[in-house]
């Protein structure tokens, strides 16, 4: 898998329907530890409400994991789980609390507020595309470094430091399949002089 859809941070929101108060979080996790974690720290935060429901997908196993939590079957964990489907994330959990506020809202009102709250909590967690890019080191001249900053976003590449000294060093990031173009190019700008050098691969975010 050279990419894969996830959320960038924690996020939490709430909103209220016929009284009835529902808080959203979401987080991104990377095993069912992590996602089991999140879940029992929300359980503990809001002890006291009438539900605590959760949905959760992994890439590690294909795992997809939902809970109604005492809701009627079918209104409440699925509607999450079928949000984060939908939008094709992974690695992230989603627990969507429930104050009721006294009015019965019916099967199609719980789908609504589940999967409204499922998705706004998505929504604030910042969606990214994570692909997988090489890890590179390059040094050039001062005068050729505008040059270089800017061919290297032209690829699709992040530059994630630089260091002045003699010459200008530049680690940074760029996809894996835009990687041998960026090379080549950085070569021919600078007659062979600019050379890349690949310390690693990793996944990294790309709104």
């Amino acid at each position: 898998m050279d990419s894969y859809r996830t959320i960038s941070r924690a996020a939490e929101i709430q909103f209220v329907e016929k009284r009835s108060r529902f808080i959203g979080a979401a987080r991104p996790v990377s095993s069912e530890s992590e996602a089991l974690e999140f879940i029992a720290e929300r359980r503990k935060r809001h002890w006291d409400a009438a539900h605590n429901v959760y949905a959760y997908v992994l890439r590690q196993g294909q795992v997809q994991r939902y809970s109604d939590d005492g809701e009627p079957q079918g209104t409440a964990g699925i509607p999450v789980l079928d949000m984060l489907l939908k939008k094709n994330l992974t690695d992230c959990a989603v627990v969507v609390t429930r104050y009721f506020g006294g009015i019965l809202l019916g099967t199609g009102g719980l789908v609504r507020a589940y999967t409204q709250s499922a998705k706004l909590a998505v929504e604030a967690a910042g969606p990214v595309n994570m692909m997988m890019c090489a890890r590179a080191v390059t040094s050039c001249e001062y005068s050729r470094y505008g040059q270089v900053s800017s061919l290297i976003p032209a690829y699709g590449g992040v530059v994630r430091d630089t260091v002045y000294t003699d010459s200008v060093e530049i680690e940074f990031v760029v996809p894996l399949n835009a990687v041998e173009l960026l090379i080549n190019d950085l070569s021919e700008l600078s007659s062979g002089s600019i050379t890349v050098k690949i310390i690693g691969e990793e996944f990294a975010p790309f709104e």
